[in-house]
């Protein structure tokens, strides 16, 4: 289903087929040892290459859930190249972003097709794997 690979302040999860419904960070194969959030900085990067066809789902979603209570936290995610969020969050447990198919229909490639989220916490964060989750396909 997915690969992940580790790598110094990144973590890529490479999709091998796409997979309807949500998905915990569990599910896609991430590990507590994997996320380090010790500098309050995180890069997710979700590689869909050579998957062949899919659909996305009306609404992309991207669910993270901590232990902290955190103050503002600030999310950009990008495919292809270009910015498709940039968003500010306040206090709380939890972020859910919230994608626009169309826009990323619109920036779909034939050799690449690639998410990439990057997090800015205030503080160091714990992020609960098993609650946290994407819902990219239908």
């Amino acid at each position: 289903m997915s690969k992940v690979e580790v790598n110094q302040g990144e973590i890529k999860v490479k999709f091998n087929e796409p997979r309807s419904g949500k998905l915990s960070f569990t599910e896609l194969g991430i590990n507590n040892e994997d996320i380090n959030v010790e500098s309050g900085l995180l890069r997710l990067v979700f590689d869909f290459e050579g998957i062949g066809d899919y659909n996305y789902f009306q609404t992309p979603t991207i669910e993270f859930f901590y232990e902290e209570n955190m103050a503002e936290t600030h999310w950009i995610c990008e495919f292809n190249g270009e910015t498709v969020l940039d968003k500010l969050d306040n206090h709380g447990h939890s972020t859910i972003l919230l994608l626009n198919r169309k826009v990323l229909n619109n920036l779909e490639q034939h050799h690449e097709n690639t998410l990439i989220v990057h997090a800015e916490f205030p503080q160091p964060a714990n992020l609960n794997l098993k609650e946290s989750c994407v819902h990219f396909f239908k």
